[in-house]
């Protein structure tokens, strides 16, 4: 398998992110190495809204990558730090890094700079990889939500989650988001929420919801047929107790925290950071 070298801050993952770490995986195992804080500062001319360990954890948790390093000066935006070290095949670049400069890097030192434009990246495709259709020993864990500005906070919960049972995450559709949040709610639509849930490798399955209100999520729960419905201390809702009872699933409440030595992150303080 080719190993396929990325660079970058990765400050405030998004979906344009994660869709150049999914392309960028096409072409080999994808190895990450990821400026820390004065690299940012001295690329982008300010430090990262991201501190290096939330931007490093939540890379971790993109099913894309295989591997990690965070680099070592000298940091050059068109050369690979570490490149004696860790010997790449292919570089993948965005339309944005494309430059003269780092091409003649590339065949100076026999590497393929593998440019991916704009519209290479455009949509948010279903996930390549096929679903096990053999019986899962472990229970079957549903969760529900917006996800709305993705951030540490929800992988911290899918990784958590993740632990009781295989997890299938629902995530709200956007008429039911509006009803329930108010006018401006979704700022991402379905598609491109649930893209970004099903790309963490804590997660089974990413569907988006059908019914309405805070059990939205009732005929996907009827379809899946799930032994526990988890939620944390926001979530928590009268109606989802009152839903489990009558249809026999677990209902555990998590406490809300976030991965040790992390922020505390919330979508509605996130909203335009």
């Amino acid at each position: 398998m080719k190993k396929a070298v990325v660079t970058g801050g990765f400050d405030g993952l998004r979906s344009r992110h994660v869709r150049f770490l999914e392309e960028a995986s096409r072409l080999g195992d994808v190895h990450v190495l990821l400026w820390p804080d004065e690299a940012v500062r001295a690329m982008e001319g300010q430090g990262p809204r991201f501190p290096l360990a939330e931007r490093l954890y939540l890379l971790q948790a993109i099913r894309y990558v295989r591997q990690i390093t965070v680099a070592r000066g000298p940091f050059e935006r068109d050369a690979i730090p570490q490149v004696d070290e860790i010997r790449p095949d292919v570089w993948a670049v965005d339309q944005a890094g494309d430059h003269a400069q780092k091409r003649a890097y590339g065949e100076a030192h026999g590497i393929e700079v593998r440019v991916f434009e704009d519209e290479d990246l455009e949509g948010f495709p279903a996930p390549r990889f096929e679903l096990s259709g053999k019986p899962s020993s472990r229970k079957k864990v549903i969760v529900t939500g917006c996800y709305d500005w993705f951030h540490s906070g929800h992988v911290r919960f899918f990784e958590e989650v993740s632990g009781l049972g295989d997890l299938y995450v629902v995530v709200g559709h956007d008429e039911n988001v509006r009803l329930l949040k108010g006018a401006g709610h979704p700022l991402f639509p379905q598609d491109e929420r649930r893209y970004m849930v099903q790309a963490v490798r804590y997660v089974t399955q990413a569907l988006i919801s059908t019914g309405h209100g805070w059990m939205d999520a009732e005929p996907e729960i009827a379809r899946l047929k799930p032994d526990m419905y988890v939620v944390n201390e926001d979530g928590d809702k009268p109606e989802k107790r009152q839903s489990c009872e009558k249809h026999g699933l677990q209902y555990v409440v998590l406490k809300r925290l976030p991965k040790e030595g992390l922020p505390r992150r919330e979508s509605t303080v996130l909203r335009g950071f």
